[in-house]
């Protein structure tokens, strides 16, 4: 036989569900409140992060000679000329003018002689240049698979151009990631003929 139920029970059930009502409506609300921030972290800027790498008939010592002085790029068919003051201090800035007339100032921020790398920094970049924001890049010269030869591994790491949400087509990652590949590549197309021709 089922025990009637007393003013307490009753009570209790009735509490018992006004409280799971009240959890559902906050978290409908909590929902509620969170979307926007959903949303816009979806279309927030994430860095993007980019290696590109090419092999050289030459030995490291060789490679590593011809890219070591932070100002000198004349082993970069990309670049017309270079200001800064000699040598490899840290936090050096060198002003690069492309060949296109585009201009870039960047850093040196991280060098290496017993490792062979280096790494530059260009906290504002012309979108006319590359369409990218606070641009890191490291430069690794490392033994290749065969004797004699060399392996240049170059990493770039960047925000796209546009801050804010919904960026235009020309400065959204895939136009960042484009751009900086291809200016990655030329450039050490550009070594490996200069070391492998002796200019």
């Amino acid at each position: 036989m089922r025990p009637k139920s007393g003013p307490r029970t009753r009570l209790h059930r009735r509490l018992s569900k006004d409280l799971s009502l009240t959890r559902r409506i906050a978290l409908f609300l909590a929902l509620l409140i969170g979307l926007p921030g959903i949303a816009q972290a979806q279309h927030a800027p994430t860095r993007a992060k980019l290696t590109e790498t090419i092999e050289i008939a030459a030995a490291p010592e060789k490679v590593w000679a011809r890219v070591r002085d932070f100002s000198d790029l004349s082993w970069n068919p990309l670049v017309a000329t270079v200001e800064t003051a000699p040598g490899n201090v840290l936090e050096s800035a060198r002003l690069v003018t492309l060949k296109t007339g585009g201009e870039i100032a960047e850093t040196l921020y991280r060098y290496d002689e017993d490792k062979r790398m280096f790494a530059t920094l260009v906290p504002h970049m012309d979108l006319k240049v590359l369409p990218v924001s606070t641009y890191s890049s490291y430069l690794y010269v490392k033994p290749g698979k065969a004797p004699g030869t060399t392996l240049v591994e170059w990493r770039a790491a960047f925000y796209r151009g546009w801050p804010n949400n919904n960026p235009p087509p020309e400065l959204n990652e895939a136009a960042g990631i484009k751009a900086v590949g291809a200016f990655v590549r030329a450039a050490l197309t550009g070594l490996k003929t200069s070391v492998e021709s002796g200019s």
